[in-house]
């Protein structure tokens, strides 16, 4: 049985609470603040129902929101419910804002609180799962170089990874750019016999042309103006290990046939040389282009592709990774608020929508980068919108499709839709949901119930 810490400073309602939630839950009783920390520290309650009228504030909220503080300082997972007499409303949303689960106002109905109690207790074991779940990817991370993802497609590729990694076939990783084209090829050499040997990455757009085929292949003393003395190309250097070419397409043509040679017969010359330096090293490549594309315009050779393209690994966008999207924005937030000493809670139930219906143009980096400025800037506890660059403008991924329905298959199909996106946004918490979509808690749970969203 779950453990519910009550904290009132009225000893009639904490008789009252206990007489009517006793046979669902093991329920612990605290009078103040000092009683209830001590017992939030000896008995770990998953949940806390806190009223803010607490001594010797009784009249006021000061000592209530103090102690809602302190609770989530000592245990940041639990989720309070806050329990107050004051007809402010204003009071219970800073409350929440300040990362409080949920509100209910005196008088108290047992029946409602209870079901509320049920779905705190189920969010929080959701949550948990979630956290080991997390937790289980980030201990693995070396085993995947820090890639996280739980979607099919991304469950597919990881898969192919393991796979690839115990050969050395060439391998070509497309995908947008901020998708984690280098995660995955160190991933690859991580994971393979050469994985103790060096990864040597180069992004061909980066490097101005005339100086590329030096940087790939190094150069002789004397090859050139300035090149007082030998010194060894990046392809060298991967000797034994692993070259990854990153946006090839904007290889040159000439340099892509010297490529070739090297893939066909593992040799290279360094500019301005004449012997043949073998070469030990297996080539992961990358591009953000379209292949059939970046064929038929000529900016990557045909013979070259097939030789580079054994392996293919087709990278998904962020905004097709579906659940991937909260996993990542929260493993962000975990990790930065470690980084930085920092103590954000969470994202708002507004901000949590924003972050699952943006279409996420720059991938993972812009994930990532938002929510590190995010976590840097603010000083609240949970990340709303706007602290994530978000405004009214922001262009959001809305797909609902009815075609073919009839109205009232439409309506139903609409309905369904927004209500999930609530209990999504919010976290399953309906008092929010019911307020972002404009109705009433009891409407919420009859639109739940119609749509077996249960």
């Amino acid at each position: 049985m779950e453990s519910v810490l009550i904290v009132d400073d009225n000893s009639d309602i904490r008789t009252q609470l206990k007489w009517g939630l006793s046979k669902d839950f093991e329920v612990i009783l605290a009078g103040d603040a000092i009683e209830a920390l001590a017992h939030l520290v000896k008995y770990e309650p998953k949940v806390v129902m806190l009223d803010l009228g607490l001594p010797p504030d009784e009249d006021g909220v000061g000592e209530g929101i103090s102690c809602l503080a302190r609770i989530l300082e000592l245990a940041p997972h639990t989720k309070v419910i806050v329990i107050t007499g004051s007809t402010d409303r204003n009071t219970a949303l800073k409350a929440v804002q300040l990362g409080a689960y949920d509100y209910f106002q005196k008088p108290v109905d047992i029946d409602s609180l209870r079901t509320i109690l049920i779905r705190a207790f189920r969010l929080r074991a959701l949550e948990d799962e979630n956290r080991g779940l997390l937790s289980s990817i980030v201990h693995d991370r070396g085993e995947l170089n820090g890639i996280i993802g739980q979607c099919p497609r991304m469950l597919d590729i990881f898969e192919t990874v393991r796979k690839v990694a115990t050969t050395d076939a060439p391998v070509f990783i497309t995908g947008e750019s901020g998708t984690g084209k280098e995660l995955i090829a160190r991933a690859i050499h991580d994971l393979s016999q050469r994985g103790k040997d060096r990864f040597v990455p180069i992004n061909c757009g980066a490097i101005p042309e005339n100086l590329l085929e030096s940087e790939l292949f190094g150069y002789e003393k004397g090859a050139f103006t300035g090149a007082a003395s030998r010194v060894k190309g990046k392809v060298e250097y991967a000797d034994k290990g692993t070259l990854f070419l990153d946006e090839l397409g904007e290889l040159p043509v000439a340099l892509q046939v010297k490529m070739l040679r090297f893939l066909q017969e593992k040799v290279i010359q360094r500019v301005g040389g004449r012997e043949d330096i073998p070469v030990d090293s297996r080539l992961v490549s990358a591009t953000n282009r379209d292949i059939e594309t970046a064929l038929r315009d000529g900016l990557i050779r045909d013979d070259l592709y097939y030789r580079i393209a054994v392996i293919m690994i087709h990278l998904p966008p962020l905004r097709e990774r579906g659940d991937d999207i909260p996993l990542l924005a929260n493993y962000f937030l975990n990790r930065f608020n470690l980084q930085m000493g920092r103590g954000v809670k969470g994202f708002s139930p507004e901000a949590l929508r924003m972050i699952c219906s943006y279409e996420w143009p720059g991938n993972i980096r812009e994930l990532e980068n938002r929510v590190m400025r995010a976590v840097i800037m603010t000083d609240a506890a949970l990340l709303q919108p706007e602290m994530l660059g978000f405004t009214e403008k922001t262009p959001i991924n809305k797909q609902i499709t009815t075609e073919g329905q009839s109205l009232r298959e439409a309506k139903d199909i609409v309905e369904a839709e927004m209500v999930k996106a609530a209990l999504n946004a919010s976290s399953g918490n309906m008092a929010k949901a019911a307020e972002s979509l404009g109705v009433s808690r009891p409407t919420l749970y009859d639109l739940v119930r119609k749509h077996h969203l249960e």
